[in-house]
């Protein structure tokens, strides 16, 4: 039995939630999606790398202005789910909320397990003054966010969670309500540039003087990423739950996913006066060498994410981010951007394109695709109910739910 990972949070019938407290803890909190989902063709890990560093502050600028807290659950001694809680100071002070989020939550098929673990966040961020709870949801926009509510029989990416129909259902049973949908957009990428976005795109060229520059990567690193950083946070300001990156965030950022980019895949559009007006990154869709490497570096994975970074074996494109300056936002620079990418894409022999989650209450951006003939996929939902003072605080939480040894310890 796994006793001692650290501190005892509650007991639900046969289900302990345990705090994450050193090495062994956070082992087990890597390592449980993987035994959830062995065999789950959907299923696209993570690095183990990645989720060990979100909890450190040295590896994660953004814990500057965040507080998390990993948690276990387990049924009759067996790991049975995981779940962090972050409370974002800085979103919090934005949308004047006080809210703890949860994020990275995955369980078995028991709703006493997901009870459990909502519960411990719920706890949690009640003793740090949260009165609500919403989830999932990161740190950041860059974070993955929102719960599989549909198509699960879609693949999944390294942009977004994977998770079984069952989440759904249970998060409902639980009182949680739906506070914010994002959809995915699919396309099928055309042999030609669709007439109407050649048009538009050469009139914004002579109407607003824009232009597609090319960047390199050292570009990027010698202050042409914060310029796409400051970019993001005017383009993304109105966004549900959006908090601005920082510099120190940007160059976080930068680090990470500077390496698995292709430039080619990279829109940067300017004006007359040089300014950067839009950027729209894409990526060719790695997830057969995630899947491969099963989250780790060594001893094979690092081939098998070269591989698919690199040399690229598939048809699919990622599209992570498409921003456009508020004052330039309506005007077809969109257009530019898809007249200046699929001719790429043909060449690199994608074949369809996916974009990352996008809120479905953006009518702007999701119309954009219309001359793409989009289907739109893979609803998610970020959930949210108050938090019961009555119930979570630890005296009478134990009382409730805490019977015979459990509730001694």
């Amino acid at each position: 039995m796994h006793t001692n990972i650290g501190t005892m949070i509650a007991t639900i019938n046969r289900i302990q939630v345990k705090q994450v407290t050193d090495k062994k803890g956070m082992d087990a909190f890597v390592q449980f999606p993987k035994s959830l989902y062995a065999g789950v063709s959907q299923y696209v890990p993570d690095m183990d790398s990645d989720i060990r560093d979100t909890f450190k502050p040295s590896k994660n600028k953004s814990l500057a202005n965040a507080d998390i807290q990993a948690f276990v659950a387990f049924r009759d001694g067996e790991v049975a789910g995981r779940i962090a809680g972050i409370i974002s100071h800085k979103a919090n002070e934005i949308w004047q909320k006080k809210v703890v989020r949860f994020s990275m939550i995955e369980f078995i098929e028991d709703i006493n397990v997901a009870e459990a673990l909502i519960a411990a966040v719920e706890e949690w961020g009640y003793k740090r003054g949260m009165t609500s709870i919403q989830g999932p949801m990161g740190i950041t926009d860059f974070d993955k966010e929102g719960m599989l509510i549909e198509d699960f029989e879609m693949g999944g990416s390294f942009l977004e969670y994977w998770n079984p129909p069952y989440y759904k259902d249970f998060l409902e049973k639980l009182g949680f309500k739906k506070e914010a949908d994002w959809l995915q957009i699919r396309i099928e990428v055309p042999e030609k540039v669709p007439a109407k976005y050649a048009r538009v795109a050469q009139l914004s060229k002579e109407m607003f003087g824009l232009k597609i520059v090319k960047k390199s990567k050292k570009d990027v690193y010698r202050g042409y990423g914060q310029k796409i950083f400051d970019l993001l946070n005017q383009a993304y300001a109105p966004l549900f739950g959006f908090s601005p990156f920082t510099p120190e965030q940007a160059q976080d950022f930068l680090k990470k996913y500077v390496p698995l980019l292709n430039m080619k895949m990279l829109t940067f559009i300017e004006n007359e006066k040089d300014e950067l007006v839009c950027v729209a990154i894409t990526v060719a869709d790695f997830s057969d060498g995630l899947k491969k490497s099963k989250g780790k570096v060594f001893p094979k994975g690092w081939y098998h994410l070269l591989k698919a970074i690199k040399w690229k074996t598939g048809n699919k494109a990622e599209l992570m981010i498409i921003g456009i300056r508020p004052d330039m936002q309506g005007l077809g620079i969109n257009a530019l951007v898809f007249d200046h990418l699929i001719p790429i894409y043909n060449k690199m022999g994608i074949k369809w394109c996916e974009t990352g989650p996008q809120l479905e209450d953006n009518v702007r951006e999701l119309s954009q695709w219309k001359p793409l003939n989009p289907s739109m996929v893979k609803r998610r939902r970020c959930w949210k109910r108050e938090i019961d003072a009555a119930t979570f605080t630890t005296t009478l939480y134990h009382r409730k739910h805490s019977t015979g040894k459990a509730a001694k310890e």
